[in-house]
């Protein structure tokens, strides 16, 4: 995903989704703070928004950046258009996002779907036998799994979900898959033959470590659109709607993050 925004240095950078709390919440204050001074609408929210201007320069990526600046205008439309829904409705509703996106899980990555054409020149690269384990970590509702399974149809692809909901609905919809419930960075890694993720950029240092640690030597890490900062790939595909397939092979326990080949 291509940022046209002037990059953000790495010093000023919050953890996600901080800063979009600290906009949302400190812009509501000043909103109400205004209303309460007989403030116009139009100007409270004007002002409302300052914090979400100085907070986006604090993350990185378009759409963190969309979700930060357009978090105050959106709630404030939602209240005004919909004040007649009861509290009880506003409770549903979070307690519903919760079960899908559990605070735990608020460091990882959002529910962004792998595109199921993602994959298929992944063999071409990582060839692998007939029953080589394959996992997603961070499946969400399957769309990684499914596609893995189109590239390689005699391996055995599993999933690792730290939502409940989403691993019950990848289990729905992607039948035959195996798909558990659990925190993808506690669980081992051992065993597996490639390891796919569709992660966030902050992610993926701590991905490659884990998977240095735990991978046998010559195991393969596959991931979407983010690559590992200081490692070179074995490979970089480019899947048809433009997004990168970084392509990393480890050589060991002993492989770093700053300088190694990924070979």
């Amino acid at each position: 995903m291509s940022d046209l925004l002037p990059k953000t240095p790495p010093s000023l950078r919050w953890a996600w989704p901080w800063p979009a709390l600290f906009a949302w919440l400190s812009g509501w204050a000043l909103v109400l703070a205004a209303s309460s001074m007989d403030v116009s609408m139009a100007w409270a929210l004007m002002l409302g928004l300052l914090p979400a201007v100085w907070a986006q320069s604090r993350t990185t990526g378009p759409w963190r950046r969309a979700a930060v600046m357009l978090g105050l205008p959106l709630s404030l439309a939602l209240t005004v258009g919909l004040s007649a829904v009861p509290p009880w409705a506003w409770l549903l509703a979070a307690a519903a996002v919760l079960g899908v996106y559990p605070l735990q899980a608020w460091r990882d990555a959002p529910i962004f779907p792998t595109p199921a054409d993602a994959l298929h020149a992944l063999p071409s690269v990582v060839p692998l036998p007939g029953g080589a384990r394959i996992l997603d970590v961070g499946s969400g509702l399957g769309h990684g799994m499914v596609a893995l399974r189109e590239a390689y149809p005699d391996a055995l692809v599993e999933g690792v979900e730290r939502s409940l909901a989403l691993v019950l609905l990848s289990r729905l919809r992607s039948a035959g898959d195996r798909v558990r419930h659990g925190d993808m960075w506690r669980g081992s890694w051992a065993g597996f033959a490639l390891i796919y993720c569709f992660q966030r950029p902050e992610s993926m240092v701590r991905v490659w470590t884990k998977a240095c640690a735990e991978l046998a030597p010559g195991g393969w890490l596959a991931s979407l659109e983010f690559e590992v900062p200081g490692v070179r790939p074995a490979a970089r595909l480019t899947c048809q709607d433009g997004r990168p397939l970084w392509i990393y092979r480890v050589a060991g326990p002993s492989s770093s993050v700053s300088g190694a080949s990924g070979r």
